[in-house]
């Protein structure tokens, strides 16, 4: 049966199934020269960067919204977090939280009041409504309550209020101790914008974006590029790149020839065939590195066939996930999984796996047969209009339609429209992925707490109050092993339900042009072009 499905999805997609030698991992940065790098998150800086050039950044998915408040996929992020800047962010190798907007801070006793020192160097980006001012406190409290109010992914929902102590000092007041609240601050979303550029252009400020980061927002053409330029007076260090253009191409094949042409100088997000394609081209380099992310298969929790544990645990049993990964990954761009943690959170237990149903289509005939589908039914499965997700829903569709003799309809959007359907719980079942810190607060919380309904995250409903206990219990408590048992118990509960399909651990996967200098590549994904670790240029 494993091969009469793949020999389908061959068919359907024109792709051989036959697997390549596994990647190996490179998680390094770019070599050129007289310069060369070695670890993750670490480089060897030999020979004097130079400024000057335009780095072209190709993305897989077109951002929608460049607004912090309102954005929810990785694509937007990467644009947001290099126009503006965090109280506080994560060191480049995700092993500690370091100052930035702020140079300091202390707990209160309670660790219930976080008091913040701001810098005094901080100005914002020229604007339509102020002309590059200095920052002070007043924009911290109105960006950190402004996000904490009005945030899509809820990213700020663990604070009351920000007081304002003097011009350059704040404190952070919580209902209860977090131990994720510094974490949480260094997200995108939380970056510090000025109240007169946010209230001047309404709803139209993500296309006018202001911060106070190393680059400044030129012009943002939806589906096409967001260009940025240099932000000559940024705190942390002159950026040796004149501007940087991200530039949608959504084809990966394209974005590997454009790389071997030099129409690009990077490209993320990488899958399928371009992955070879880099791979074997000495002229440009492919870098890997596992990353902190799985993919998933969601089920409706709340309305249709899916809302009975049934039919989600015979979902689960008639798909081969092993093989799945195979088919979808076939450069070795990713691992199999089982739970909803990645294997890089320090929450990962790996003890859990074997409660995870393993492939059985007999049983999973059983059961929807005992639920009340003994002859299938009919669904639709919503993604996202990327390679992977394309070449997973075909498979899937095979293996269901196969054993269960369920049709499943798929259902393809351009990101933004894919949101807001799964957000709203409007899909029957969907599918993306997700990627975050090593905390498995941003997974779990943001996935199964029922808090999280309605946003993004759990868009499908999810909703147990033991797990969400447990989930609780786990945010007020600092003892990072307590943390992780609680952690590993609301697992195993959230396993219990059959939520989904956790299927891979993705690497973080870039094509880069050996002109790019000081490209460090992190395990979430992230793009950082200058920060007071990083500062990229361009070897002319």
């Amino acid at each position: 049966m494993k091969k009469k499905i793949l020999s389908l999805v061959g068919m359907t997609l024109g792709l051989s199934l036959s697997l390549s030698a596994c990647s190996t991992t490179t998680p390094a940065t770019t070599a050129v020269g007289t310069k060369t790098t070695t670890t993750a998150g670490a480089t060897v800086p030999v020979g004097e960067p130079k400024d000057g050039g335009t780095l072209t950044v190709a993305l897989t998915a077109s951002p929608k919204n460049l607004d912090p408040v309102t954005y929810t996929g990785t694509y937007e992020s990467q644009i947001i977090q290099n126009v503006g800047d965090t109280l506080v962010a994560y060191s480049m190798d995700l092993s500690k939280i370091v100052p930035a907007i702020a140079s300091s801070w202390t707990v209160s006793s309670d660790a219930k009041a976080y008091t913040f020192k701001l810098r005094q160097d901080v100005y914002f980006h020229p604007g339509t409504y102020q002309n590059g001012r200095q920052m002070k406190a007043e924009d911290v409290k109105y960006s950190l309550e402004r996000s904490a109010q009005k945030s899509a992914m809820k990213r700020l929902d663990m604070i009351t209020s920000v007081e304002v102590v003097n011009d350059f000092e704040i404190i952070v007041h919580l209902p209860e101790p977090s131990a994720v609240f510094l974490t949480a601050l260094t997200n995108s979303g939380n970056i510090i914008v000025p109240k007169e550029e946010v209230e001047g252009w309404g709803d139209a400020f993500g296309n006018h974006l202001i911060g106070t980061g190393p680059f400044m927002m030129k012009d943002f053409k939806l589906d096409q590029a967001t260009t940025l330029v240099r932000n000559e007076k940024y705190w942390a260090a002159k950026p040796h790149l004149d501007s940087v253009v991200f530039k949608v191409i959504t084809d990966m094949n394209q974005n590997a020839n454009a790389l071997r042409t030099g129409e690009i100088d990077f490209a993320s997000n990488l899958t399928g065939e371009s992955v070879k394609l880099i791979r074997d081209d000495q002229s440009i380099k492919l870098l890997e590195m596992p990353g902190l992310h799985f993919a998933y298969i969601y089920f409706n929790m709340v309305k249709g066939p899916t809302a009975d544990i049934k039919v989600r645990e015979a979902l689960i049993r008639a798909l081969d996930t092993k093989e799945l990964v195979k088919g979808v990954y076939q450069y070795g761009e990713a691992q199999p999984a089982s739970l909803p943690l990645p294997p890089g959170s320090w929450g990962y237990d790996k003890t859990l796996e074997a409660d995870v149903p393993t492939y059985d289509p007999a049983a999973a005939k059983e059961l929807l047969a005992e639920a009340g589908f003994p002859n299938g039914f009919k669904t639709k499965l919503y993604i996202s209009n990327t390679p992977a997700r394309v070449r997973m829903a075909t498979i899937v569709q095979q293996y269901w339609k196969m054993n269960l003799n369920i049709d499943v309809e798929i259902m393809t959007s351009e990101w933004g429209t894919f949101s807001e359907i799964a957000s709203k719980n409007n899909a029957d079942i969907f599918a993306m992925s997700w990627t975050w810190y090593p905390d498995p607060y941003f997974f779990l919380n943001k996935i199964f707490h029922s808090t999280a309904i309605g946003s993004l995250g759990n868009g499908q409903g999810f909703n147990d109050p033991e797990v969400d206990r447990l989930l609780n219990e786990a945010l007020v408590i600092t003892d990072q092993a307590a943390r992780a048992k609680l952690y590993s118990q609301a697992v195993k509960a959230i396993i219990a339900k059959r939520p989904g399909v956790f299927y891979s651990n993705e690497n973080v996967t870039w094509g880069v042009s050996p002109k790019v200098q000081d490209l460090i590549q992190r395990a979430d994904g992230s793009i950082f072009l200058v920060n007071e670790e990083v500062n990229v240029w361009i070897a002319q």
